[in-house]
């Protein structure tokens, strides 16, 4: 996958992109992320980028006609655009599942008021927002979206799993994880991890993954059970026997 970022700020992704999860996917050539200075191509002796907006009102405004220098840059006609942006639609898991299955999309990130209409307006951009507050710039946001896009590429987690299971995706919230030591300043990993029951193991997960999410996320918690009963295409029911009475348990309880 390529992702080509447009940002005044290009130094900022380098410690993310090239360390970790990212900079493994990078290193094997799974992932190419381009980084584009938008002051580039501005044509300002200075590299201006921005200037006081029409009308009135506190702050700048980023400059069309770099920012347009910048996506011919990276052809970006032929790419789906997006603008991290606090009034765009949250960033949620079927936004993140529809971008993991291109070959290549391209970031704008804005700083100041943001950028200019005609840029998102010609260029068809797509606004996207990681919550309901507002940053100093498009930077973070950016990387919070490759982040989540990147674990779902193949090949870019260790394990391929990993990636289906954990939280929401899987349609709850992690159930509590343990590691070395089984005891550690008196507190101990529950008994059945260290069993060797894998169904056990399996049940314990899904009944505290089950808690967790009626506590935090009640929404995604009925979104869950109301599933209950349902059918694989097969015919056969979804949840086990046990795994039903797991979850008839744990919505008995107060």
């Amino acid at each position: 996958m390529k992702i080509d970022v447009l940002t005044l700020f290009p130094e900022m992704f380098t410690p993310v992109t090239e360390e970790s999860m990212l900079g493994r996917a990078v290193d094997k050539g799974i992932l190419d992320i381009g980084l584009t200075d938008i002051r580039d191509y501005s044509r300002d002796k200075h590299n201006k980028a921005d200037d006081y907006p029409f009308g009135g009102g506190g702050g700048m405004v980023m400059m069309p006609d770099p920012l347009f220098g910048a996506l011919q840059s990276v052809d970006a006609k032929a790419k789906k655009v997006i603008y991290m942006s606090p009034r765009g639609k949250i960033l949620d898991e079927e936004k993140i599942r529809e971008l993991a299955q291109m070959n290549s999309f391209v970031i704008i990130c804005g700083h100041y008021e943001g950028v200019d209409q005609r840029v998102l307006d010609y260029w068809d951009a797509e606004e996207i927002s990681i919550g309901d507050y507002v940053l100093t710039g498009g930077e973070l946001p950016a990387m919070v979206l490759i982040d989540s896009v990147a674990r779902l590429i193949p090949g870019v987690l260790g394990n391929e799993d990993s990636a289906l299971n954990e939280s929401v995706y899987s349609g709850l919230l992690e159930y509590p994880q343990y590691t070395q030591p089984r005891e550690y300043e008196g507190l101990e990993v529950p008994e059945v991890l260290l069993s060797g029951n894998h169904q056990k193991i399996a049940l314990w997960k899904l009944e505290q993954s089950l808690r967790l999410t009626k506590e935090r996320r009640p929404e995604l918690y009925e979104e869950f059970i109301s599933h209950r009963n349902d059918k694989n295409e097969d015919g056969t029911k979804r949840f086990s026997k046990a795994e039903r009475a797991v979850i008839d348990k744990v919505a008995e309880e107060a």
